[in-house]
């Protein structure tokens, strides 16, 4: 696909951050979530959340299959009213407004288009439904129609058109009524990797230029970190942390936050001593491993060592010195016991001589290394106390 979405964008469409005039002015947030609790008999979709987000943000909400971030999504849009809690757009609660008295769109994950409608058709649906002018439906369904790079395609029907262009219509009739709010429920999910992959680019050009905020639900880490400013993930209902996230992966509150976010190496954690401003923590499969002093206070309970692959170093003989400085504390000896080649990087499986077992991801900076490590070599892994995580099991 040649251009990206936002590179003719008509200057009409350029909106202001500050999308609800005074409340956003005021500093206070241009979606305020209180507490909203929502239930489908006795199961709670939905368990007492609240969350800001302010104008002009991409916020993705990030989570397992069934954690309630659709159910959350579909709430904002009006298709589901909640059992309690407020939600508010600026100052106004529109918690039990029906969908078309919002300034808030959706795009959904099947798209949604209509079959027997042409592209041009199916952005100017909306636009008919809201009573406007058919001289202003024509200028504007063109604008929409130029934004996402359709040109030429305005008469087909959408069995006539790629997964791409398909989702290329959905977000133009989407747009159209230049919605305050823009939803997108799992909008990659039916394109292929690359195809998914440039649109996230393309996503992100269009909200900057539009100003408009964007709030996208997908349960794909990669896609939420690449796309989004902050992240909220939830599990069970409730939301277990909103980040940045750089944030949410280099400081995880919690063990499964770890677990979810990317890959991770975890050791569960027996003891603690205080060694200045490090900690020792004693792990039943890497033994007694040093790690810096964590921001927060460690509460009771059981510990883990979270450490992520590309963080550990390996080596054949052991750490390398700096300046006469050892560049490590925790060393752990061990052999190769699995290879993933993956093109950029290789992730080395090792089986410590501790008895448990430890992810390296090791970059491929020479096209071919004749130096890689093969199995069942020995190696030596390392890692600085810097580059653990403390976490609550």
């Amino acid at each position: 696909m040649a251009g990206t979405m936002a590179d003719e964008l008509p200057n009409t469409h350029v909106a202001t951050k500050a999308a609800d005039g005074d409340a956003v002015a005021a500093g206070r947030p241009l979606l305020r979530i209180e507490s909203v609790v929502k239930t489908f008999g006795t199961f709670r979709a939905v368990d007492g959340v609240s969350l800001d987000i302010k104008a002009g943000e991409f916020f993705a909400l990030l989570g397992p299959s069934g954690c309630g971030k659709t159910t959350l999504l579909r709430m904002l849009a009006g298709f589901e009213a909640p059992d309690e809690g407020r939600i508010l757009l600026g100052d106004k609660d529109i918690a039990q407004a029906l969908p078309h008295e919002r300034p808030i769109n959706m795009m959904f994950q099947n798209y949604a288009l209509f079959p027997h409608l042409s592209v041009r058709d199916n952005i100017a649906f909306g636009l008919k439904r809201a009573g406007m002018a058919r001289v202003d439906i024509a200028t504007r369904v063109s604008e929409m129609v130029a934004l996402v790079k359709l040109e030429g395609l305005e008469k087909r029907k959408p069995d006539q058109l790629s997964g791409g262009q398909r989702q290329r219509v959905a977000l133009a009739r989407a747009l159209a009524r230049r919605p305050q709010l823009l939803l997108l429920d799992e909008p990659l999910a039916a394109l292929d990797k690359k195809l998914r992959e440039s649109t996230q680019g393309e996503l992100m050009e269009l909200q900057r230029r539009l100003g408009m905020t964007f709030i996208v639900v997908t349960h794909d880490q990669e896609e939420a970190m690449t796309m989004a400013d902050r992240i909220g993930v939830m599990k069970s209902g409730k939301l277990a942390q909103v980040a940045s996230p750089r944030e949410l992966y280099e400081a995880p509150r919690s063990r499964w936050i770890a677990e979810f976010v990317g890959d991770v190496n975890l050791f569960d954690g027996e003891s603690k001593l205080r060694d200045g401003h490090r900690l020792v923590i004693g792990t039943r499969d890497a033994g007694a491993l040093v790690v810096a002093e964590p921001r927060e206070p460690i509460g009771a309970g059981k510990l883990a060592v979270a450490i992520r692959p590309e963080k550990v170093k390996l080596s054949r003989r052991g750490p390398v010195s700096e300046a006469g400085h050892e560049t490590a504390i925790n060393r752990l000896d061990g052999v190769i016991a699995d290879i993933c080649y993956l093109g950029g990087t290789t992730t080395y499986k090792v089986k410590l001589d501790t008895g448990g077992t430890l992810q390296a991801s090791v970059a491929n900076s020479a096209r071919l290394d004749v130096d890689a490590y093969s199995l069942n070599q020995h190696v030596v892994a390392w890692f600085t106390p810097d580059d653990c995580m403390v976490l609550q099991s």
